[in-house]
C-alpha cells in the first residue's frame, strides 16, 4: 500500500486522476489539497469536495491552498476545462466542507509525521509545493517520492515554449526543482500519447454510473475521439506513474525553470547531458500506452463496481 498525497487544481484531468487513483486498491490516499490552476482556488477546492464525495473517498482530507503564483498575475484554464472546470460533468454539489486551515501546513505535517512513507504527486501549479519547501526544506527528504504532471523538454501547450502547470507559476517551480529531491517529470512528451480515442470510449462507456456522470462527459467535452486521436488525460499520468513506474521510460536530467524569458517563461530547460552535474529530475520520454490503459481502466472498472 503507497500512501499517496495529491495537491491538484481539478480540472478535468485532474478529476480523472482522482478516479484512478480511488479505484486503485494499492494506493491509500492520505489527503487532497487544492491550488488555483485550471480554474480559480474556490471552484477547484468545490470540485476536490465533490469528487471526493462522488468517488466515495469520505474519509480523505481536502485542504485549499494558494489562490494565485507567488509574483504573476492569474493564469486560468477555462477556455479548456469550461467554467466549473469539469467540463460537461455534472457532479452534485458537496454535502461536506474543505478542513480547516491551509494545504502548506497540511503537506508539511503530513510528510513530517510519516517521513519516507507518503508519495507526494502534484497535478496543477507548484505554488503550494513551493511554500512548503520554503516553509520546510525537509520536505524533500520526508516524501517517498515526488512525481508531476507538469513541463515538457520539446514544447509548451500554454505557449510554445511552456507547459501550462509551470507557465501559472514559474518562481514557483524553480523553487520545487531546485529543493534537493528528484523530480519525476511526466511532461507533455508523455502525457499527449494518453489520448482518449474512440476504442478507449467504448471501454469506458459501460463503466456505470461513473462513466455516465464523470469520465465520458469530461473526457469528450475536452475533444474529440477519433479512431488515432482524442483528448489527452494528463494529470492521470502523474498517479498511473504511482502505480507503475515502468510504464514509463524515463532518463536523468538536469532541469531547471525559466523564469526571465519574455517568450519562454515557465520552460522547463532540460539537459540530458549530466556533464558529472546530478540530476534533480528523471523526465519521462515514452509511454507504454497500450499497457497504460489496461492499468486505467482496470482501476476505473474497479471504482464503478463500487460506485454501482
Amino acid at each position: 500500500m503507497t500512501k499517496l498525497l495529491i495537491d491538484c487544481d481539478p480540472g478535468i484531468d485532474d478529476a480523472l486522476a482522482l478516479a484512478l487513483a480511488g479505484g486503485s486498491p494499492s494506493l491509500e490516499i492520505v489527503g487532497i489539497t487544492t491550488v488555483g490552476g485550471n480554474v480559480d482556488l474556490a471552484k477547484t477546492t468545490r470540485n476536490a469536495l465533490a469528487l471526493r464525495e462522488f468517488l466515495r473517498l469520505d474519509d480523505v482530507p481536502v485542504v485549499p491552498g494558494s489562490a494565485g503564483a507567488l509574483l504573476r498575475h492569474m493564469v486560468r484554464a477555462a477556455h479548456v476545462h469550461g467554467s466549473t472546470g469539469l467540463g460537461d460533468a455534472v457532479l452534485p454539489p458537496p454535502a461536506r466542507t474543505a478542513e480547516a486551515g491551509h494545504a502548506v501546513d497540511f503537506i508539511v505535517d503530513t510528510l513530517r509525521a510519516a517521513p519516507g512513507e507518503v508519495t507526494l504527486a502534484a497535478t496543477g501549479p507548484l505554488t503550494n509545493i513551493a511554500l512548503a519547501v520554503r516553509r520546510e526544506p525537509r520536505v524533500a527528504e520526508w516524501a517517498r517520492d515526488f512525481v508531476i504532471m507538469g513541463g515538457s523538454y520539446t514544447r509548451g501547450n500554454h505557449n510554445p515554449a511552456a507547459e501550462f502547470n509551470m507557465a501559472a507559476d514559474p518562481e514557483a517551480a524553480s523553487i520545487v526543482f531546485d529543493a534537493g529531491w528528484t523530480v519525476k517529470m511526466l511532461g507533455l512528451d508523455v502525457t499527449l500519447t494518453a489520448l482518449v480515442t474512440r476504442g478507449v470510449l467504448e471501454r469506458m462507456r459501460p463503466l456505470g454510473r461513473l462513466a455516465a456522470d464523470l469520465l465520458v462527459p469530461a473526457a469528450t467535452s475536452y475533444g474529440v475521439a477519433t479512431a488515432e486521436g482524442g483528448p489527452a488525460i494528463h494529470d492521470a499520468c502523474a498517479v498511473a506513474y504511482v502505480l507503475d513506474p515502468s510504464l514509463f521510460t524515463c532518463l536523468p536530467a538536469v532541469v531547471r525553470v525559466e523564469t526571465a524569458g519574455r517568450y519562454t517563461s515557465g520552460m522547463t530547460v532540460t539537459d540530458f547531458a549530466l556533464r558529472d552535474r546530478p540530476a534533480n529530475a528523471l523526465v519521462a520520454t515514452s509511454l507504454e500506452v497500450d499497457r497504460f490503459w489496461d492499468v486505467v481502466l482496470e482501476a476505473y472498472g474497479r471504482l464503478a463496481s463500487r460506485l454501482g
